[in-house]
């Protein structure tokens, strides 16, 4: 299907044009008429699919002819994915022309800023649920006129942590507005949460939930855990990678990591671990302007955060599960483009990597690093071959 085959409104058509889509994703054209009609949905779909675009792009033509007052709120669990939700609203409004103003309430930075932000009545509203709370609360955000609610990241604002903030966010806007959820996977926690405040919630699951798009290709790497980092330096290098993101599972191993490539001189930063907020939106500005070409992070650091033009994930320890490979192996691939994952294992968790394989129905190819090159076959089996 074509994006004009659903969507009528020319300047929202002209927008996509300059975002440079060939075709819509299956979840952009499994909720654009259905935004627009004004019901509740829970909408699942993987990592990477266009979920944010999925929902900008037809609340914005829902609310085009909106004079600045408060429409539309989006919920994301951390600042940082709540400044990249307003970062692509701020482009849907550039590249379409209508007139649609965002703010963004990260939880840590200046309230007083934001107040002064929420004096020109923005439409559309992000930021994490306690900031947003408060800024209702001190009646600086119309809550009576909001009339679509987006919870990104819905399983993680339903989880334990966040629920009960959630729940009280939810509480503080109108029974009859709209509930629109999306999430790369589907909790239990997160559909009992949308339904007891929207009782008709309809489930939407786009692209098989699960499915890995065909165009990221699977390496693995097996070495010694002590050659883990000399492996990893020596592989950015063979397959020249533009921009990439390496994940670990830990603070240690994130500084472990970060000073190993800081001292062979490599453009490298990292988010999670200590890092402060400020530190952390330096780092992502860093490695969203191209300044920064490796970006060190764990799964929980991560979660959540588009960069389009990634073209490598570096993974230097096991991702927990199936499902946390399948997140991150969604920051690569983006659009189409192709993109490529790079596990580097020991010997004795090869197992693993045969579970992904089952779980997700992907295959993963064996690679070699000998001699500054990435191979397919080693080096010596080559000359016996010969």
């Amino acid at each position: 299907m074509e994006f004009n085959e659903f969507i009528s409104d020319k300047k929202i058509l002209s927008g996509i044009g300059k975002f440079r889509f060939k075709r819509p994703t299956p979840v952009q054209e499994a909720v654009y008429a259905k935004v627009l009609e004004g019901g509740s949905y829970f909408v699942q779909a993987p990592t990477g699919s266009g979920k944010t675009l999925a929902y900008l792009l037809p609340l914005f033509e829902k609310y085009k002819n909106v004079e600045r007052e408060n429409k539309v709120i989006i919920a994301a669990p951390t600042t940082e994915l709540a400044l990249q939700i307003h970062r692509q609203a701020e482009l849907v409004r550039g590249y379409t022309g209508i007139g649609l103003h965002s703010v963004c309430l990260g939880g840590n930075a200046s309230i007083i800023r934001q107040i002064e932000n929420l004096k020109n009545k923005p439409q559309i509203i992000v930021g994490t649920p306690g900031r947003i709370i408060e800024l209702i609360r001190k009646r600086k955000i119309a809550a009576h006129l909001v009339k679509s609610l987006v919870l990104d990241e819905g399983d993680r604002l339903f989880d334990k942590n966040n629920k009960e903030t959630t729940n009280a966010l939810i509480k503080c806007l109108v029974r009859d507005r709209q509930l629109l959820l999306f999430s790369a996977t589907q909790t239990r926690a997160a559909l009992d949460g949308a339904k007891a405040w929207a009782p008709d919630i309809e489930e939407i699951s786009a692209d098989g939930g699960r499915e890995i798009p065909a165009n990221i290709k699977h390496w693995y790497i097996v070495c010694e855990k002590r050659n883990k980092l000399e492996i990893l330096r020596g592989t950015t290098g063979a397959i020249r990678t533009r921009k990439a993101i390496i994940f670990v599972n830990g603070t240690y191993d994130i500084e472990e990591t970060y000073k190993k490539l800081a001292y062979h001189h490599y453009q490298v930063d990292f988010i999670g671990g200590e890092r402060n907020k400020e530190e952390r939106k330096k780092a992502m500005q860093g490695f969203s302007h191209g300044k920064i070409k490796y970006l060190i992070a764990t799964d929980l650091a991560a979660r959540g955060l588009q960069f389009d033009d990634v073209d490598t994930v570096f993974h230097v320890n096991l991702p927990e599960d199936a499902d946390t490979y399948l997140h991150r192996a969604g920051r690569t691939g983006r659009a189409g483009r192709v993109g490529r994952n790079l596990i580097i294992i020991t010997e004795r968790e090869l197992p693993i990597i045969k579970k992904y394989e089952k779980a997700l129905g992907i295959k993963f190819s064996q690679k070699f690093y000998y001699n500054g090159k990435l191979m397919d076959v080693k080096k010596e089996d080559r000359r016996n071959d010969g």
